[in-house]
């Protein structure tokens, strides 16, 4: 059996990590779920001793005093915004907790020094339960992608797209990319969730999470040809196999709920995700504080398509693995 893989930061959900000039920032889901902290230092590996600074904390009351949920830092326009997720109570109601999504915006230089503002609820015309806000720039648009409930279709959350006016409004209708169908995005929960975008070689990438967060949770992934309508459906294609699994032989379980960064070099693309090391939960997972923040980097195939290979740390390249990020 392989060595078990060790991870970055232990008991970090959903992590994110974006690097700017001046190092890398790091934010999670805490096993509490109950504020927003971040993290900074001048190599991805620095991030598993930096000292967290917490920036906002959850309200004792309304609808943003729980569950605080899948944070992440982006820099838009000039400006630092947290986009995450938060329920008024961990009630749930028709299968499913009651949260919305939610960002903070500072124009500090350093984020971590900033004076943030109210939190401000991004509002996508479907209200329903929904989390995992993403944004990303492209041909001079910013857009928004997220999973929601759509209560016509079965299942708890699909995936969807949409123009940005600002980093805190959208400008145009959801349209929905993606829903689960395939049996590894139904297993336990029928769960499309956690976008990340990468655009390379060509392609706008967008990767996400399915099924229940035990050692069934899995990555898919979306793409689309960079030149191409985002906001049109058509325009995406969809893998029907997941591209990042449970390793048991080096015990990382549930890989998935990712972001992408770049190496100190500049230039090696990095896959950011979580996983559990053990698949003995005891209810539901949720409650289970054992997802640990791992880092790896990405090998490219001959067509411009990402290898996630193994959750290591070290991709062995094959002959296929030509292309730089």
């Amino acid at each position: 059996m392989d060595k078990p893989l060790a991870p970055l930061i232990e008991q970090r959900a959903d992590p994110f990590i974006h690097r700017h000039d001046n190092g890398y920032y790091f934010i999670a889901s805490v096993p509490a779920y109950d504020r927003l902290e971040l993290r900074h230092a001048t190599t991805i590996a620095g991030l598993a001793e930096a000292e967290p600074v917490t920036v906002w904390e959850k309200e004792d009351n309304g609808p943003l005093s729980e569950l605080i949920w899948a944070p992440e830092l982006h820099y838009h326009q000039g400006r630092w915004t947290i986009y995450f997720a938060a329920a008024p109570s961990r009630e749930i109601r028709d299968g499913l907790f009651q949260h919305r999504m939610y960002c903070i915006a500072t124009s500090a230089s350093d984020p971590m020094q900033g004076e943030w503002s109210h939190p401000r609820q991004i509002d996508t015309s479907i209200d329903s339960f929904c989390l995992d806000g993403t944004a990303f720039q492209h041909d001079g648009e910013l857009y928004y992608v997220w999973a929601q409930k759509e209560a016509s279709i079965p299942g708890n959350t699909n995936l969807y797209i949409a123009r940005m006016a600002t980093p805190e409004t959208l400008d145009s209708a959801p349209v929905r990319l993606s829903i689960p169908e395939f049996d590894w995005e139904t297993r336990g929960f029928m769960v499309n969730e956690g976008p990340a975008v990468l655009i390379r070689h060509g392609r706008v990438l967008l990767t996400y999470s399915a099924s229940a967060t035990d050692e069934n949770y899995c990555m898919g992934l979306l793409w689309a040809d960079q030149s191409a309508d985002l906001l049109n459906p058509a325009s995406w294609t969809k893998s029907a196999s997941p591209v990042f699994t449970s390793d048991s032989q080096r015990s990382v379980f549930g890989p998935g709920h990712n972001s992408f960064t770049v190496a100190e070099d500049g230039i090696t693309d990095m896959l950011v995700y979580h996983a559990r090391t053990y698949t003995e939960i005891v209810g539901d997972p949720l409650w289970d504080p054992n997802r640990h923040t791992y880092v790896k980097p990405i090998a490219w195939d001959a067509d411009g398509f990402p290898r996630f290979g193994r959750p290591s740390l070290v991709e062995t390249p094959g002959d296929e693995d030509v292309l730089a990020g």
